[in-house]
């Protein structure tokens, strides 16, 4: 079944960059600008990976489905190609699944890691958020939805992995690659041309949300 993208409209305004991450529980929600939630999660490997042991190193974080078009989409060859284009600056990769146990779109860890080996994919770490707490505190709404922490721990940037909101792989050469622009600007040490833009995809599916 085809989904239907979900866009979410409006920008947050950055404010002056903090120093430092916040614990997850003392953030009502991710803003870019201030320090970015700190959060634990398991690897698909059952191996703990804390935000804050990046600290020093820029960190992207990607929120991911498998079973969504649009993650399909830039798993086509664009999403392997920017987490190693991530590698070689020295920039860490988290592909964060938030996809409640109870969707029709849950991989267990172990198939989830199985699925990013298969697309010979390259991040860091792909990590399970079946709780939702994570997603929740950086108000993920879509997959991909896509954040870059700094290495300073400040949220830098939200939004969307490009600017065409389709399904379709042929968009993407025409589209405005916002995290491949973001990551050459981290790199050599300029400021952000875009620090929200658009993001969109398929829901995530919380827990407690409608499957």
């Amino acid at each position: 079944m085809q989904r239907r993208p979900f866009l979410i409209a409006g920008a947050l305004a950055p404010l002056a960059p903090l120093a430092g991450l916040v614990p997850l529980s003392a953030h009502a929600a991710a803003t870019v600008g201030q320090p970015a939630p700190d959060f634990t999660l398991m690897d698909t490997a059952g191996k703990p990976v804390k935000l804050s042991d990046f600290k020093g190193r820029p960190v992207v974080l990607e929120w991911t489905n498998p079973g969504c078009p649009f993650v399909k989409k830039h798993y086509q060859g664009n999403m392997q190609s920017l987490q190693k284009d991530a590698a070689s600056k020295n920039i860490a990769w988290l592909a964060i699944n938030s996809t409640a146990e109870s969707s029709p779109d849950h991989l267990a860890p172990a198939r989830l890691g199985q699925w990013m080996a298969e697309q010979k994919a390259a991040p860091t770490a792909t990590l399970m958020d079946e709780s939702g707490k994570t997603g929740e505190a950086y108000a993920a709404r879509v997959t991909p939805h896509m954040y870059i922490v700094n290495a300073q721990g400040v949220l830098v940037y939200a939004g969307g992995i490009d600017s065409i909101a389709s399904a379709r792989v042929e968009d993407i050469a025409k589209a405005v690659p916002y995290i491949q622009q973001a990551m050459a600007e981290i790199a050599a040490g300029k400021p952000l041309s875009q620090t929200t833009t658009r993001p969109y995809g398929c829901t995530i599916k919380y827990k407690g949300s409608a499957a």
